[in-house]
């Protein structure tokens, strides 16, 4: 049975390599295959597992709907326009050793995208039930789980820095999360960059005023900083550094 773990919370929090570090925990486990998606615009978390990626379907799907709006003539005769569609999101898929990834893009332009989105769709559902776990990266909108172009979520992981700012913002998407009835069973908070691995009363403060459930707290590392200034994977970072044993011990407390 599919798993399905998301991560959200405003941009620049380190979100995406808490999320990369999941996936490697996840793998590591060797308890069922995982797939990587990326739903955030802003994609990096290829780089953060280290892979390099040519297509992301929002590009097949601009591709998809260009040729649908001009009546080009794109699709090999004898094959339907979905089996057409169906053959280029293939071809987003980046398979590694340990993990496959799909990178979801750019969001869409001007036009109707419809049909591509409901084929878009079916075609990440599809694969995930090949997955004993999905691992997503979002935007703080979260887009693509209220569109339902992504499936159903188990957890949702929100990322915060340490400031009050930052706890104000995860705490407006767990608003958001109620409000859209996604059906989400753990929604839980994560702070990174927090200095020595502490918490500011204030900071504490303003969580329990949005009633969030803090699962852990990561610690501010130059180690991530250093790995990401000198272009890195940040899943490389050693296992003994506080950032990776912090993320450890709140993985272990994860319903997965």
């Amino acid at each position: 049975m599919t798993k399905t773990i998301a991560f959200a919370g405003k941009g620049g929090v380190g979100k995406t390599t808490i999320c990369g570090m999941l996936v490697q925990y996840l793998c590591r486990r060797k308890d069922g295959a995982v797939l990587a998606v990326d739903a955030d615009a802003n994609s990096n978390l290829n780089e953060v597992l280290g892979v390099e990626v040519t297509d992301t379907l929002g590009d097949i799907r601009e591709d998809l709907t260009r040729a649908e709006m001009a009546s080009e003539e794109v699709i090999p005769k004898g094959m339907t326009k979905a089996d057409y569609a169906e053959m280029r999101f293939s071809d987003a898929l980046t398979e590694t050793d340990d993990f496959d990834l799909l990178v979801m893009g750019r969001t869409q332009g001007k036009g109707c995208y419809c049909f591509v989105n409901g084929l878009l769709g079916t075609q990440v559902n599809k694969y995930a039930q090949n997955y004993r776990y999905v691992v997503v990266d979002n935007e703080a909108g979260l887009e693509h789980i209220s569109r339902g172009v992504l499936p159903k979520v188990d957890a949702i992981l929100l990322v915060s820095d340490c400031s009050r700012r930052g706890i104000q913002a995860v705490g407006r998407i767990a608003e958001m999360i109620r409000d859209l009835n996604l059906g989400v069973s753990d929604v839980k908070l994560i702070v990174n960059r927090a200095p020595a691995g502490e918490l500011n009363p204030g900071v504490r403060e303003e969580i329990d005023k949005y009633g969030l459930d803090l699962i852990g707290v990561v610690p501010q590392d130059e180690t991530v900083y250093s790995y990401d200034a000198e272009g890195k994977p940040s899943v490389t970072v050693p296992d003994d550094s506080p950032v990776k044993q912090a993320v450890h011990q709140i993985f272990d407390q994860l319903n997965v």
